[in-house]
């Protein structure tokens, strides 16, 4: 079993940075991609980025492209989202997940751990 564990949401204003943090814990994720994704409210969940097993290789959804950076420390089993420049529209509850392969797509079937979220909430 794996868990995961997102941390590091709050409430920023418009133009503000945070950055989450997903630790993983009951297995080695070092062999695995490894997603972010967020449901805004009322909203279908939706791809966000998405880093490949070695980190080297990360991919983003044109809405957060330049401002989010995805990345990961495997020593720490740890995934991490860097937002910059957040915009209201940003809003949502972000999961973290765990690619069945040593690659992430933006589909939501080819993850199979999920965490329980963690909502970050921008102020205009």
């Amino acid at each position: 079993q794996v868990q995961l564990v997102e941390s590091g949401g709050g409430l920023v204003q418009a133009g503000g940075s945070l950055r989450l943090s997903c630790a993983a814990s009951g297995r080695t994720l070092s062999s695995y991609g490894m997603g972010w994704f967020r449901q805004a409210p009322g909203k279908e969940r939706e791809f966000v980025a998405v880093i490949g097993s070695s980190g080297r290789i990360t991919r983003y959804a044109d809405s957060v492209k330049g401002r989010f950076t995805i990345s990961r420390d495997n020593a720490k089993n740890t995934l991490y989202l860097q937002m910059n420049s957040l915009k209201p529209g940003d809003t949502a509850v972000y999961y973290c997940a765990k690619s069945m392969q040593g690659w992430g797509t933006s589909r939501e079937l080819d993850y199979d751990y999920w965490g329980q979220g963690t909502q970050v909430t921008v102020s205009s």
